[in-house]
């Protein structure tokens, strides 16, 4: 079986552009990822593409693949839609690394899009419900704030989790998309902000609830046969893991974790060789405050229950033992659907090859991913290592 390995990645920006389409949009992340790598990648090189997409506002739901792959030039190639929910990028990835790693492809392209900002209010929520369980839940009114609401005052009941640390989550991961360049919200918020603002669904304020975002993302992983035509510096995808359950909230075993994130994050870090311990910054799926919360201990970074005193204690700040989203994550940088688990593998790949401009890490090894799909029906993890030293460090290209 081959080692896979990211060549390049490259977004759009995250945001509101009701100037731009969805394959304008995949046009610029396309190009970009191309432009990252170090020694070229022609379309040409290409076998495989995998797209992820909701299809949000019902654009282009058939064949929503393709339409972004022909207008980009990849003629020929086959590309295939993933559709699973918020996690259908990083499904996408996995998707990619299975086609490499099985010898069917020497270079895939991985990448996803959303256009969430060009429907009223209304339509976005109903396409956002559909990822939900629709009798019990989407049909009865419960929208996904709704559903992490309870998640989050079943945390704070059991475990004394307080409003104020759901805020920091927001407060950290504003500073940090503060920084990037790609961020939709691009301004740091207080405290008093962060606890002070509307209540969405109690005990969560808009603050603690991230954005609809217009957006794509792509990354381009090739096996270890070829990784050499194309970069010294190795990306290895060392580990992945994915699981599904009930899509209902009701219907699972817990309301104070995601048991297929625990359960994808396990079969990453087997196949990785490695523990929780061993990550050095991650990429979480922090679509409200308190799912940021529950991924650091489904993810094994801190004992159950811990989660709210671990984002207090500063260790998941940039500057902390285990940063956590240091792109901003989907509450600052965005969550356009699609491009979501795709946005993750780009922060992690300018980490990694050391192009994060003022978020730059010092020089990590292993970073992870974990994109989910509605309120825990479906979870995705990578696990990336650096497997070479850079010859040299790259100070400001975060493209």
């Amino acid at each position: 079986m081959s080692k896979a390995y990211v060549v390049g990645a490259g977004q759009s920006d995250f945001g509101s552009f009701p100037e731009e389409s969805y394959r304008s949009l995949f046009t610029t992340a396309y190009e970009n990822a191309l432009d990252s790598v170090p020694s070229g990648v022609s379309p040409g090189d290409i076998d495989e593409a995998y797209v992820g997409t909701l299809g949000v506002g019902g654009r282009q739901l058939g064949l929503s693949g393709p339409a972004v792959t022909e207008h980009v030039g990849l003629d020929g190639v086959p590309c295939t839609r993933v559709e699973n929910a918020c996690a259908a990028g990083g499904y996408a990835v996995r998707q990619a690394v299975m086609a490499v790693r099985s010898g069917m492809a020497d270079v895939v392209l991985a990448g996803g899009f959303e256009v969430m900002t060009d429907v009223s209010g209304e339509s976005v929520r109903y396409w956002l419900g559909v990822s939900g369980e629709t009798e019990w839940e989407r049909l009865s009114g419960t929208t996904f704030a709704g559903v992490y609401a309870q998640m989050a005052r079943a945390h704070m009941e059991t475990y004394d989790t307080t409003a104020e640390q759901l805020s920091r989550v927001a407060v950290k991961n504003h500073e940090n998309g503060a920084k990037n360049p790609h961020a939709h919200l691009q301004f740091s918020c207080s405290l008093e902000d962060a606890q002070s603002a509307p209540t969405v669904a109690e005990p969560l304020t808009l603050y603690h609830c991230c954005p609809t975002t217009d957006g794509a993302a792509c990354v381009l992983i090739v096996s270890e046969d070829v990784v050499e035509q194309y970069t010294d510096d190795r990306i290895r995808v060392a580990g992945v893991g994915a699981a599904s359950d009930a899509v209902g909230l009701f219907q699972r075993e817990t309301y104070t974790g995601i048991p297929a994130s625990r359960q994808a994050a396990t079969r990453a870090y087997e196949t990785a060789g490695i523990g929780p311990e061993d990550v050095d910054f991650a990429e979480v799926h922090d679509c409200f405050a308190i799912a940021e919360l529950l991924a650091y201990e489904d993810l094994g970074f801190c004992d159950r229950g811990h989660a709210g005193s671990f984002v207090e204690s500063g260790a998941t700040a940039l500057d902390g033992e285990l940063p956590i989203n240091t792109s901003g994550g989907l509450k600052s940088k965005g969550h356009p659907i699609g491009a979501t688990g795709t946005g993750q593998v780009v922060e992690v790949f300018k980490q990694l090859s050391g192009r994060a401009g003022d978020r730059q890490l010092e020089t990590p090894r292993y970073g992870l991913t974990h994109n989910v799909g509605g309120s825990g029906g479906a979870a995705v993890v990578h696990v990336f290592e650096r497997e070479r030293e850079r010859d040299s460090r790259t100070t400001e290209v975060d493209q």
